[in-house]
Order: C-alpha cells, then structure tokens, then sequence
C-alpha cells in the first residue's frame, strides 16, 4: 500500500503516474428490496447504515421473512455491506458466500467479496474476485473498476490503478470518490515517447 505522503511514480509506455496520497476504501454494491424487514435492510445498507438495529433488521428478514432465490441472496448481500462498513470482513465473506450459494451469477457478491479481500490486505484474490464479478456485469461496474483500482494500488499497479479509476469515472461521472481518487495521481507525458 502506497503510505501517504509517498510520491510513487512509474512509467509505462508514455505515460509516468505518480501517487501521493493512502488508498482510499473500497466502494460497496447492494441489491434493491421491497417489502418488510428486507426492504429496510436494502434501504439502510444503500444509506450506509450499519448499527446493530441495521444488522438486526437485515438478520430477521433472512430469518422470519419468506424471501426466496434473489432477494434472499440480496439480503445476504445487504448485511454484508454493513458488515464491510464495520470493518468485520469475516462476517461479510460469510454473507457473500451465503449469496453466491443461493445465486451463484451475481456479480455483485463477487465485487463486495473483492472489498472485503482488500480489508484482509489480500489484494491478488480480491483482484480475481473482482474479475469474476465484472465478467457477470454486476449493476455498477464503476464499483466493481474502484475496487479494483484499490487492489491494484495495494499491490502497487499504479499504471493500473489509474486506469480503473478513470474507468469508474467515465462509467459514472457524477459520481465523485473515483475523480477524487484520480487527484491523487499525477500524469506526465515523457519527451520522445
């Protein structure tokens, strides 16, 4: 991981980026709900709410709701998001694989499976996981493509890192973490390249 302060620079083709700022944490992708319990546990995890009254929320309707296939799998994915929020990366593994057994396609599961990996400081498996998760085409892609951007910068890719940062920019404009992130890079051009 790039420490802050740092100015790491690298070249690649005609391009040098260098970094000068710590890595910034991984973006979370959730499913939509409607209805009872898993609906506010969709709503509170989209509002990035994670208190306890949220997990539990999230808990009950895995527990006393009749959800089926894909919304039981998004509730899973919902409450992992929280747990990623806390920090408790373990807890959210378990939830996206809880997912990933119910809907084994769902893409999004793969890039939170991902974030949580960079938690963890193991940033090659998070890069496959992201990997697989885009290979689904999860619903944001420009999540999945800051992530990995993350564990890129992690392994020290900068050229890398660069590069999915501008892609999440350019699949979300609007959206200001990745055009953030890019400040943090600086891009020259070299002389004869």
């Amino acid at each position: 991981m790039v420490s802050h302060g740092l100015k790491a620079s690298v070249l690649v083709g005609a391009v040098a980026v260098a970094v000068f700022a710590a890595a910034p944490r991984p973006a979370h992708a959730i499913e939509v709900l409607i209805g009872g319990r898993a609906q506010i546990c969709s709503e509170q995890a989209k509002a990035g709410v994670a208190s306890p009254l949220s997990l539990e929320n999230c808990t009950m309707a895995i527990l006393a709701e009749m959800l089926s296939g894909r919304s039981l799998a998004a509730t899973y994915l919902n409450r992992g998001v929280m747990f990623l929020d806390r920090g408790d990366y373990g807890s959210a593994m378990r939830d996206f694989d809880e997912a990933l057994a119910i809907q084994p396609d769902m893409g999004e599961a793969f890039v939170n499976r991902g974030a949580a990996l960079i938690g963890l400081k193991r940033n090659q498996e998070a890069l496959d996981e992201i990997n697989r998760g885009l290979a689904l085409n999860p619903e944001e892609p420009e999540k999945a493509y800051g992530n990995r951007a993350l564990a890129k910068w992690n392994l020290d890719d900068l050229r890398g890192a660069y590069d999915d940062f501008m892609r999440a920019h350019e699949l979300k404009p609007e959206w200001a973490w990745p055009t953030e992130q890019l400040a943090n890079f600086r891009v020259e051009r070299r002389a004869g390249r």
